[in-house]
């Protein structure tokens, strides 16, 4: 038996992983930046959607594109990233809430906080709900012999993470009791662009060292 390099993907995975690296690179960035523009901001009080209130953050318009921009990209790399993931239920499931979430992201860059906040309160949770499913359904697939068996385990930390999180964080929001709402907010939220940022790198390598077994004569 020999390892042959083969490739398993189409080329539209490459590009899949490319939009879901690339938005989250955006993101970040552009949340760091429009941070230095709002004075007193503080990661562990002030909530992410506090950088695109249009009354309070100077460069409210660049959070709220870039908001915006990572959902389209998601979405867009999700769709193409397709083939790129193991076949089976897991896939189906994990990346149909994945996209949900990313539209849900869309609608949040497009109402601001001060804006429509029954809007924007709603579609956040339905970018943590959804989102943090997803990414513990989706570990389910990647099984032993699949070329994401060894993150199956990242996966779903990554979303048990986020869900934990929201637990805590969503019932103290009704009662305006939460500890350090920017800190539990960014732990719902973090995991999803590092496993977007990971997976998109993987996403990106697949069609060069996706290997394959087959029997040879000697």
């Amino acid at each position: 038996m020999v390892v042959v390099a083969t490739k398993l993907v189409s080329r539209s995975a490459l590009w899949g992983g490319i939009l879901f690296a690339f938005g989250v690179v955006q993101f970040v960035v552009a949340m760091a930046v429009v941070q230095t523009q709002y004075a007193g901001y503080s990661l562990l009080t002030n909530y992410i959607s506090d950088l695109g209130n249009t009354a309070t953050s100077p460069w409210h318009v660049v959070f709220n594109l870039s908001l915006i921009t990572l959902g389209v990209t998601a979405f867009l790399g999700i769709l193409l990233g397709w083939s790129g993931f193991p076949r089976g239920g897991p896939r189906v499931v994990g990346l149909v809430l994945l996209l949900f979430a990313s539209v849900s992201a869309v609608v949040v860059g497009s109402f601001p906080e001060n804006v429509n906040p029954a809007i924007h309160d709603t579609f956040s949770l339905l970018i943590f709900l959804p989102g943090g499913l997803g990414l513990a359904v989706v570990s389910f697939g990647m099984k032993q012999g699949t070329h994401w068996f060894g993150y199956r385990a990242f996966s779903l930390l990554l979303g048990l993470v986020t869900l934990a999180s929201l637990a805590y964080y969503a019932p103290t929001q009704v009662t305006n009791t939460t500890f350090d709402p920017g800190l539990f907010e960014r732990l719902i939220v973090a995991p999803f662009l590092i496993w977007g940022f990971v997976a998109g790198i993987h996403l990106t390598r697949l069609p060069r060292f996706s290997p394959t077994t087959r029997p040879t004569a000697v």
